[in-house]
C-alpha cells in the first residue's frame, strides 16, 4: 500500500470524486439522525443538497479538498434530529403585511396554508394576488385555498340561502378557474356568509372540486358534541364528489375517551365506504374566533344585530346567557382584542358592572375575538394521537392564542417527551408526510433523494413551546436550523436575511 493511503482517508476516497455529476454541492448536512417523515426510525446519515433538491442521503465521502472547493456550506448536525419541515394544514395571516411568518419558522413549519375557514383575499383574480406574494417574498412555502364565503361575496350571493341558477353558475365558474392554481376550497359553515349555504350548493361546489382533483377543507357547521355527527354527515355528502377534510376537529362540550372513539369510528367507517376523509387537530383545549359565533344566526351581522336589538332584545339576552352557561361560564371566554386583551368575560362584567350577556351586546358580534375554554383534554388528546389525525395550528402571526407560536413545539414537548403517548417518528410523520398527502403535495414532507429540501434540525429534548395564553407571542425554542428550499432560513434560532419560501402550485 502506498504511503499516501496511510492517512485517515482511504485510497478510494482520495482518488474517486464523490458525486461526480455535481461539481458543486450547495449544502451538506453531516452527522444527522435522519427521520424521513414516513414514520421510520432515525438513521445516521449525511444529506447533500443542490439547489432546492436533496441529491444524496447516506455516508458522504468528500475529501478535505472537496469539502473546501465543492461544498458551499457544511452544517454539522452533531447527531441531532434532521427531519422534513413541518406542514401546517390550517393557518392564517397576511403575507403582504408580515411576509416572514417567523413564528411558524421558529416552530419548524416550512409550509403554511392560507385562505381558510371560507375566507380568502377578496379579489376576483387570486392568481394575481399570489404573484404579488411571490414577488414580495415569503418565509415559508404557501399552499393556498380559495374561500367559499369569499366566492359568495364576489358573486353577490352573500347571505342568499338559495342562489339563482345564474349566480350559482358564476360562482362555480370562478371556483373552477381558481382551482387551477390553488389546493382546494375552504368552507366556514359556522360563519357569515357560508352559514347560509345548503347541501345542494355544497354538493355543486364539491363536484367542481372533485373534477379538479382538489380538496375541500371544512370548518364544519357546528362543532358542538350533539351536532357533530350531523355536521360530519353534511361533509360526507360532499365527499361523494371530492376529497374532504375536517379542519381542527374538536368536540365542544364532549368528554372522555369513549366519545373520542365514537368520532374516530365515524372517520374510519367513512373511509371504508370510499369517501376520502381526513382531519387535523391542534394541541390546545381552547379555540379562538370572533365573538360572533356566540350570537344566534339571526344576529351575527351588523345589520341583523341592529334589528335584533330593536325587535328581539330579550330573546337575544336569553340566548347569549344560556350560550355562555353552556360554554363553561363567562370565565371561560378570554378576550384577545384591545382594549380587552387578557380579560375574561367575567372580568368585563365586573368592570362594566353589568350582566355578561349585556357585555356581549355592548361589544356586538363584530366587537372582539376571544379564546374559548370549551374542550375536554382527555377527548381531544385521544383524537390527537390517533394515526388518522394530522396536525395544524389554526394560528396566525398576531392572534391572541398560543397555538400560532407553539403548536408544533408543543406536540413534541408535551405528547412525545412528557406524556410519551407519541413516538418522535410518529409525531414527525403526522406533521410532515401525512399533511403533504392530504394536500396532494408530492415533492415535500419526506426526506428522500429527489424531494425538495425543506429540512429542520433540532434536539427533541430542547424543544419548548414558550407561548402561553397570557403571553401567546413568544417564539418556540429548540428548532436550531430551518432550511426552506435548500436555503438556511433560520440558524441558531435567528432569522437569516432572505425569504426563501415559494408559492406552491398543485400537481
Amino acid at each position: 500500500m502506498s504511503l499516501l493511503c496511510l492517512g485517515i482517508l482511504s485510497c478510494e476516497q482520495k482518488t474517486t470524486i464523490f458525486l461526480p455529476a455535481y461539481p458543486e454541492i450547495d449544502l451538506l448536512i453531516n452527522n444527522a439522525r435522519v427521520l424521513d417523515g414516513l414514520g421510520n426510525k432515525a438513521i445516521l446519515a449525511d444529506i447533500a443538497i443542490v439547489g432546492d433538491e436533496i441529491i444524496f442521503i447516506g455516508k458522504s465521502r468528500f475529501s478535505s479538498d472537496e469539502l473546501t472547493n465543492r461544498v458551499t456550506l457544511s452544517i454539522d448536525a452533531h447527531k441531532n434530529i434532521v427531519a422534513p419541515g413541518f406542514i401546517d394544514l390550517h393557518s392564517h395571516g397576511d403575507p403582504l403585511a408580515t411576509p416572514s411568518f417567523e413564528n411558524f419558522l421558529a416552530m419548524g413549519v416550512t409550509t403554511i396554508t392560507l385562505g381558510q375557514d371560507g375566507g380568502s383575499p377578496q379579489v376576483l383574480d387570486l392568481g394575481r394576488w399570489l404573484d404579488e406574494v411571490k414577488n414580495n417574498g415569503i418565509g415559508p412555502n404557501l399552499a393556498m385555498f380559495v374561500g367559499h364565503g369569499t366566492l359568495r361575496e364576489l358573486t353577490d350571493i352573500n347571505r342568499t340561502v338559495v342562489p339563482s341558477s345564474d349566480s350559482l353558475a358564476q360562482m362555480l365558474k370562478l371556483l373552477d378557474e381558481t382551482l387551477q392554481y390553488t389546493f382546494g376550497l375552504s368552507t366556514g359553515l359556522e360563519y357569515n356568509p357560508g352559514l347560509y349555504a345548503e347541501q345542494a350548493e355544497l354538493n355543486a361546489l364539491a363536484q367542481v372540486v372533485g373534477k379538479n382533483n382538489r380538496l375541500i377543507m371544512s370548518h364544519m357547521r357546528n362543532e358542538d358534541n350533539d351536532q357533530l355527527v350531523t355536521s360530519i354527515d353534511e361533509l360526507l355528502k360532499q365527499g361523494r364528489f371530492a376529497r374532504v377534510h375536517i379542519a381542527h376537529i374538536k368536540s365542544v362540550y364532549g368528554k372522555g375517551v369513549a366519545e373520542a372513539e365514537n368520532i374516530l369510528r365515524i372517520l374510519e367507517d367513512a373511509n371504508k365506504t370510499g369517501v376520502r376523509l381526513s382531519a387535523d387537530i391542534y394541541p390546545y383545549n381552547a379555540s379562538f374566533a370572533g365573538i360572533s359565533l356566540l350570537f344566534p344566526v339571526w344576529a351575527k351581522t351588523t345589520e341583523q344585530f341592529e334589528i335584533a336589538l330593536k325587535e328581539r332584545r330579550e330573546e337575544l339576552e336569553n340566548f347569549l346567557r344560556n350560550k355562555i352557561i353552556k360554554r363553561n361560564g363567562p370565565q371561560a371566554t378570554l378576550f384577545g382584542t384591545p382594549p380587552y386583551t387578557g380579560k375574561t368575560l367575567a372580568d368585563l362584567a365586573r368592570e362594566f358592572n353589568m350582566p355578561y350577556e349585556q357585555v356581549l351586546i355592548k361589544l356586538g358580534p363584530k366587537g372582539a375575538s376571544a379564546a374559548y375554554f370549551i374542550m375536554d383534554d382527555e377527548l381531544q388528546s385521544r383524537l390527537l394521537i390517533d394515526p388518522q389525525i394530522s396536525i395544524s395550528s389554526d394560528g396566525s402571526t398576531s392572534g391572541f392564542h398560543p397555538r400560532g407560536h407553539g403548536t408544533f413545539a408543543k406536540i413534541i414537548e408535551t405528547y412525545v417527551n412528557q406524556r410519551k403517548v407519541l413516538t418522535l417518528s410518529e409525531a414527525v410523520r403526522k406533521m410532515t408526510s401525512q399533511a403533504a398527502d392530504i394536500l396532494g403535495i408530492n415533492d415535500r414532507g419526506v426526506i428522500q433523494v429527489g424531494k425538495k429540501a425543506d429540512i429542520i434540525i433540532f434536539d427533541p429534548n430542547k424543544v419548548k413551546a414558550t407561548a402561553s395564553y397570557a403571553e401567546p407571542h413568544q417564539l418556540a425554542l429548540g428548532f436550531n436550523t430551518v432550511i426552506v428550499n435548500g436555503k438556511v432560513a433560520r440558524r441558531s434560532e435567528k432569522m437569516t436575511n432572505s425569504l426563501y419560501g415559494k408559492v406552491l402550485k398543485p400537481d
